[in-house]
């Protein structure tokens, strides 16, 4: 199994995974030149892929999936819900797949688990990416860290966690209080610590490595996420991150 981050921040996310000759792309929250382009930076074509699986209704993760289909081909798969909270701001999309929360999804020899997650979206899931007994993690917008979260982090091989904020620079901010409140409470984000802390309590033999997703521009910094982790695990586990403004780096699972 191979994958990418496209871009991973609130400006915008999408993860490809590739694996038994599926290619896969999660969420759309970039222009269709910006991922074509970015795609190309790992000699992969936007436009060979089989699918594009939306996680939930922000703009950050499905501003871009009616351009996705309508130039690229590429069907797109998400809860009802959830698509008809955004139907009007994607455009014409002919080719919609509906899953609800907590589906399997099977294309070819790869499966899709969909998990929901408390975050204050509809119908709001992360994924595990399975394919010949090496699973994949895309655990982002997560709320808080909710039963079965753990459970899930115990049995992959990698995964993007999300990382959203440092609480020190979140709390000392200039953010309004209503909108701190909103990213640290129940329905929110979860910080370096928390995810760190879930990295302690879940690492394995079988976990390779991880990457700090979704970093928040004003509250957050590369260093302070690998920090965080650094602090609770060491050096035990490679610890990357998935840029907010660039390509991510190769990796396989």
């Amino acid at each position: 199994m191979i994958t990418f981050s496209l871009q991973s921040g609130s400006n915008g996310n999408c993860i490809y995974v590739e694996a038994g000759g599926v290619r896969l792309l999660f969420d759309a929250g970039l222009s269709g030149k910006e991922a074509s382009a970015r795609m190309a930076c790992h000699g992969r074509d936007i436009r060979n892929c089989d699918a594009l699986i939306i996680s939930h209704d922000h703009t950050d993760h499905v501003s871009g999936a009616g351009i996705f289909h309508r130039k690229f081909g590429m069907p797109v798969h998400m809860t009802r819900a959830a698509y008809t909270a955004v139907k009007s701001q994607l455009g014409e999309i002919e080719d919609i797949r509906y899953f609800s929360a907590g589906d399997c999804l099977e294309f070819g020899t790869v499966r899709v688990h969909t998990i929901p997650t408390p975050h204050d979206g509809i119908d709001t899931v992360c994924f595990v990416v399975e394919h010949e007994n090496r699973r994949l993690g895309i655990m982002t917008d997560l709320g808080h860290p909710f039963r079965g979260l753990e459970q899930a982090l115990e049995e992959v091989d990698a995964a993007y966690l999300e990382c959203n904020y440092d609480p020190h620079l979140l709390w000392n901010g200039r953010y309004a209080e209503h909108l701190k409140r909103r990213i640290a409470g129940q329905g929110g984000h979860i910080s370096n610590d928390e995810a760190a802390e879930l990295t302690k309590r879940c690492t394995t033999p079988r976990l390779k490595w991880l990457a700090a997703a979704h970093l928040s521009q004003e509250n957050n910094r590369p260093d302070l996420a690998i920090e965080a982790h650094r602090r609770r695990i060491g050096t035990m586990l490679p610890v990357f991150v998935a840029s907010r403004y660039e390509v991510g780096r190769l990796l396989e699972v």
